[in-house]
């Protein structure tokens, strides 16, 4: 059934960079869509956005767009990896090259977690073509991101509240809650062989991060069709791998300079001050919903989206 549903998404592959690419692209019937390239994160894949593509396509009311949803090198279906150095960077690169093939003059970005950071990375190859990028965060993944930026915490004052919420957050993902992304970033391989050989690991390594990272419970049968497909194209060594590359990868793209917005989903004060948003971004936070919005609560990434590129005209 989860098979069936997926398919009814017209997906194609291509080559680019000797990387096999595959990708999902539903176009709308509407003759004023907007190209809408949709990038997720990690541990996804391109069916994070299948709940979503229909209302953003076809939807009773507001703005349409026409979606491009491809899986990430190394994710899903876009494997196995031809070549090592899959940073974001170049994934970004490869991704204006396919909507260079698809013959898109200006189109719109969103992404989660690898995939926010990918979205801001197509707007600095493309700026001439990007209307705009759209990221979804949360909280924790905003804190466990700051972890990564040098001089963060020294920046930071213990003794204001809400730093002390960052400081303690960044303590905790640091001590006890980066032990996957640890393994990943310097023994790929050897995390590569046990995912591949094992269904159970991998819906174990799946699994808890789905369990951590949401708060409004996602479909069990979403779960395992995310493990399937991890599992059916061998994508968690992949996966591994291009988390390993990034890790030792110094390009980090140029800044963007289209507009930009941030959707926060289980907000709280901290994000403010851990997500560089340019004074005039479009900005909107939530109650509900944490790391995989686009599963959480479908209609509300939906009506962001439409809220933010519809105001760019």
């Amino acid at each position: 059934a989860q098979e069936a549903a997926l398919n009814e998404l017209p997906q194609f592959t291509t080559v680019i960079d000797d990387q096999l690419i595959h990708f999902a692209h539903v176009r709308s019937s509407r003759a004023d869509a907007v190209p809408l390239l949709l990038l997720h994160g990690y541990p996804s894949s391109f069916a994070e956005f299948a709940g979503i593509v229909g209302s953003l396509v076809e939807p009773a009311e507001g703005p349409a767009f026409h979606v491009i949803a491809p899986s990430l090198p190394g994710f899903g279906f876009s494997t196995p990896l031809s070549s090592p150095g899959w940073t974001m960077g170049r994934t970004a690169r490869a991704f204006v090259e396919l909507m260079r093939r698809l013959g898109y003059e200006r189109y719109g970005v969103h992404g989660g977690d690898i995939g926010a950071g990918v979205a801001g990375m197509v707007a600095g190859n493309d700026e001439a073509h990007v209307m705009g990028v759209h990221i979804v965060t949360d909280p924790m993944t905003a804190a466990s991101t700051a972890t990564f930026i040098p001089g963060m915490a020294d920046r930071l004052d213990d003794g204001d509240p809400i730093d002390t919420l960052i400081l303690e957050r960044m303590d905790a993902f640091t001590s006890d809650g980066s032990g996957y992304l640890a393994i990943q970033q310097t023994r790929p391989q050897t995390i590569g062989y046990a995912l591949a050989d094992s269904p159970v690991f991998q819906l174990a390594w799946i699994a808890e991060k789905f369990h951590d990272w949401t708060d409004v419970g996602i479909d069990r049968d979403l779960l395992l069709t995310h493990a399937s497909i991890y599992w059916f194209n061998r994508a968690g060594g992949g996966a591994a791998h291009v988390l390993y590359d990034q890790a030792h990868s110094a390009d980090w793209g140029a800044p963007a300079h289209v507009p930009h917005g941030f959707s926060v989903f289980g907000t709280d004060e901290t994000v403010r001050k851990l997500v560089p948003a340019p004074e005039d971004a479009f900005w909107v936070e939530h109650e509900q919903g944490q790391h995989f919005p686009a599963m959480e609560v479908p209609g509300q990434v939906t009506r962001d989206i439409q809220a933010f590129f519809g105001g760019l005209g």
